[in-house]
């Protein structure tokens, strides 16, 4: 499908910036019921709260699997049309592709290995396929990846930098016999970026094992928000701090050192008997607006009055993610942006 080039890099593509127009955001419908523990009616909920919230700015499509349109349809209004495919669990941003772009504005796709997040589930086939099967329904150009990724372990800027963390792309139940050149060569073949910045661990309890988008995102070159805690006996203080100095120490690939704006943690809150991975960081930025969890925290509106500061451009809409996040993930884990291109 991508002719004689190995690589997105090779062939030209790379993977633009979150804040680079959309055509429209891809979500999938939840479907694993034993993921939310007699909850999936309050989570399937919640994801149309989000659908809705991103379809005020942007054109918003839901995955669904086969037999259960009429459901999403009763959920999601008329507003935001379905495409049934077959599908194993609800977190696209982690197995629907990652769009990519070449400077003619020609859009393509990564379809990354995906293995369950490192074995965690055993049924997956069908989001192991989603990827390209949604390419193949665009008619887009795809490019297999001979290694184990998810989306929400990755962060670009647009212009040459990836955000990722070492628990995630380093576990050993992901692509144990990779060395950290050999992830960091992957990276820039198929993102076309030319500097990694490496962070440390991610949240305690969290079924990722660190996806960075929890912990940090560019708000525009140069510009890094990042999870903090200001209480040294916070357990997940000691990852956090060392991710803020490891950013403050860092270059992009500009050679520009990063401003970093700390963004507090909610409180923790446990579910099921393990703490929840809540963070403020896990948003969606789509055209002219960006979609923010709430918590039902206090720190909801220090976290928001943030955003606002950082982003006078975007109207902020927020969505209670609580019922999300129990199923292991966020706003960003559940949502993936397809660019506009030409």
């Amino acid at each position: 499908m991508t002719g004689a080039f190995r690589t997105p890099a090779a062939a030209g593509y790379t993977m633009p910036a979150e804040w680079a127009p959309h055509t429209r955001c891809w979500m999938a419908w939840p479907c694993r019921a034993e993921l939310w523990r007699g909850r999936i009616t309050a989570a399937r909920a919640a994801y149309a709260e989000v659908a809705k919230a991103i379809a005020r700015f942007e054109p918003v499509t839901m995955v669904v699997r086969l037999g259960d349109a009429a459901g999403a349809r009763d959920a999601l209004g008329s507003r935001i049309p379905l495409l049934e495919l077959p599908l194993s669990d609800s977190w696209m941003r982690d197995t629907g592709p990652t769009f990519l772009i070449n400077k003619q504005g020609a859009l393509a796709g990564a379809a990354w290995q995906f293995n369950g997040w490192g074995g965690k589930y055993r049924d997956y086939g069908d989001d192991a396929r989603l990827a390209t099967r949604l390419l193949v329904h665009l008619g887009l150009p795809c490019f297999p990846a001979p290694f184990v990724l998810e989306g929400g372990a990755i962060h670009v800027d647009g212009e040459g930098t990836a955000l990722v963390t070492e628990q995630c792309l380093m576990n050993p139940n992901r692509n144990p016999a990779l060395k950290r050149a050999d992830v960091e060569a992957h990276l820039q073949d198929w993102l076309g970026v030319k500097t990694v910045i490496w962070l440390g661990q991610g949240l305690i309890d969290d079924e990722t094992d660190g996806h960075v988008d929890n912990l940090a995102c560019f708000a525009r070159p140069g510009v890094v928000l990042a999870l903090s805690e200001d209480d040294y006996l916070e357990p997940n203080f000691p990852a956090l701090s060392d991710n803020l100095e490891r950013l403050r120490k860092a270059k992009d690939a500009q050679g520009r050192d990063l401003t970093v704006i700390a963004i507090p943690q909610p409180a923790a809150r446990e579910a099921d008997g393990k703490r929840m991975a809540l963070s403020y960081i896990n948003f969606y930025r789509a055209n002219g607006g960006l979609v923010v969890p709430r918590f039902e925290d206090s720190r909801d509106a220090v976290a928001q009055a943030a955003f606002a500061q950082v982003f006078p451009e975007l109207k902020i809409a927020s969505v209670a993610a609580l019922d999300i996040v129990r199923g292991g993930g966020g706003i960003h884990c559940i949502t993936q942006q397809q660019p506009r291109g030409a």
